[in-house]
């Protein structure tokens, strides 16, 4: 058993897409550990994207994900950040493989509906970052 790391993007929660991702999750086996529905400041940002700072993206992805509330998660269950990130698809919603959350609710690389951990270390550092308590 293994937790990851989930953020419901701005763009999906102004879009009324949250159940739906949550739903995808539940079905796939995954078990909500932990969920907030929040807004984040700029210093969050930059702190939960320390490794992007200074990039020449970065003000876009850091305007984008202050510009309205999200909902942060801890998934778990076995092989928690591969399935979950299989479940996601590709970065890109245009390369997204049919059916995964990227692929039917993403519209651009940036508003892509999720954001996961990439790996177990990540993953222990978000949750960390984001519920503290936990």
């Amino acid at each position: 058993m293994s937790r990851t790391f989930v953020i419901i993007k701005p763009d999906a929660v102004a879009a009324g897409l949250a159940g739906e991702v949550l739903r995808t999750y539940e079905q796939a086996g995954l078990t909500i550990e932990a969920m907030e529905l929040r807004t984040i400041d700029g210093a969050f940002s930059d702190q939960h994207y320390a490794e992007h700072v200074g990039r020449e993206y970065y003000p876009t992805l850091r305007e984008f994900m202050t510009s309205g509330p999200l909902i942060a998660l801890v998934l778990s269950g076995d092989d928690a950040v591969a399935r979950v990130r299989a479940l996601n698809g590709a970065t890109d919603p245009a390369k997204a493989d049919e059916g995964t959350l990227r692929q039917r609710f993403g519209t651009t690389v940036q508003r892509n509906t999720v954001h996961a951990s990439d790996a177990d270390e990540t993953a222990t550092r978000e949750i960390a970052l984001w519920f503290p308590g936990l």
